[in-house]
This record gives C-alpha cells, structure tokens and sequence, in this order.
C-alpha cells in the first residue's frame, strides 16, 4: 500500500518494476498496474503516454537499482577475490528471481529495442565492472596471469542468471549458492581456498546493503 503523499507517477513506476518482475510484459496490463498503484486511469495517461513508455520507465529504474546493488559491493575495499565473494554470496531474493534478467528472457521484452536497451546496457556494464575488478586482481597477483578478464566476468555473470534458474526450478535457493560457492572454489587465489571456507566471511555491511536495492 502507498501512501498517499507519495507521486502518482511514482507509485506506478513502482507498481510497474513488480509487475514486470512477477508477471513479464503481457501480463502487466494498464488496470494491474493502476490497481497495484491505486491511481486512476486518467492518472496513469498523465504521467505515461501508454503502457510501453510506463514500462520502459520501470525497466529503467530496475536498471539503476541493479547497478547500485552491484556497485554497492563491487565498490568497497578489500581484495578483488573478496570483492567478487561478496557480490556472489550477497543477500538475494533467489527464488524470485533477477528482475532484470527475468525481462532478457522476455519476448516481449527482447523484441522491443527501446525496452530492451536497458537490460543490454547494465549487462555490459556488469561484465565490464567484473572484468576491471578480475583485472586487478591479475595485476596484484590474486588471480594466475594467463586469467582472462573478460570471460571470467562473463562467467560471473552466467552463473549468477544460471543459479537464479536452476534454484527457482528446484524450488530451493540453495542452488544458486552451490553454483556460486563452486565458482569460487574456482577462483580462489593459488586455490588455497575453497568455497566453504572464505563463504563465511562473505556477507559484509555493503553486501547486506546492497541486498535492499537489487538482485543482479
């Protein structure tokens, strides 16, 4: 429920971004959305021009918000390995799923240039961001030389969207942090490590920050 005080143009933003999430483009009909918002309809076509520019508006947010969680993590002291723990180990809600990778499997989604700019450009950003931190670490000596950068960010990125499908069609979030753990493993410097282990040291204040704003 909103509050009264907060903008109409607000709260259907809002009401779109979960829609979206729970149900993908079709079934986030205009009437969902005002009702979810508690707007009228009349309200609804003075903020957005249609039901395309409201959810593009709400793929936006779910953009910024993802990139926040990301940088909120990715952002803070400590190691590169430590870094890309605590982005991997963060608090998610696993079994709903990523909002933003949710919509790049979305038809309706992928076949519109305009809402799917979005999602392509936080993806690439992700990918870069994890790639500059892999970089560092290769620089520092945390990773082996021959690591490439670009292709462990990548495969950052795919275990994290992998691990919110194979726990939701489990029905078990420990999936996902099966699949994180066992990258780690992977990772983890001269493989002193294993995942069990530094897993216990991963949730840091920035994590559990982090977890209120976004899933990626």
């Amino acid at each position: 429920m909103y509050s009264d005080r907060v903008k109409a143009s607000e709260r259907l933003v809002e009401a779109a971004q979960d829609l979206l999430w729970e149900r993908g483009y079709v079934g986030t009909s205009p009437r969902a959305v005002q009702q979810r918002a508690g707007v009228g309809q009349g309200s609804m076509y003075h903020h957005f021009a249609g039901k395309p520019a409201l959810a593009l508006a709400a793929i936006r947010r779910s953009a910024q918000e993802l990139r926040a969680a990301a940088e909120a993590v990715l952002g803070g002291g400590g190691t590169a390995y430590g870094r890309i723990e605590a982005y991997l180990l963060r608090e998610r809600d696993v079994l709903r799923g990523c909002p933003l990778g949710r919509l790049a499997m979305d038809p309706d989604v992928v076949a519109d240039d305009a809402l799917r700019a979005p999602v392509d450009e936080t993806l690439d950003w992700l990918r870069a961001r994890l790639a500059g931190i892999v970089q560092e670490g290769v620089d520092r000596g945390e990773f082996a030389t021959g690591l490439d950068p670009r292709h462990t960010a990548a495969a950052i990125v795919a275990v994290v969207q992998g691990g919110y499908v194979l726990a939701r069609a489990a029905g078990d979030a420990a999936a996902f942090d099966t699949a994180a753990r066992g990258l780690l493993a992977l990772l983890a410097p001269g493989g002193r490590a294993t995942a069990d282990t530094r897993g216990k040291h991963a949730r840091t204040d920035a994590a559990d920050a982090a977890s209120e704003e976004g899933d990626a």
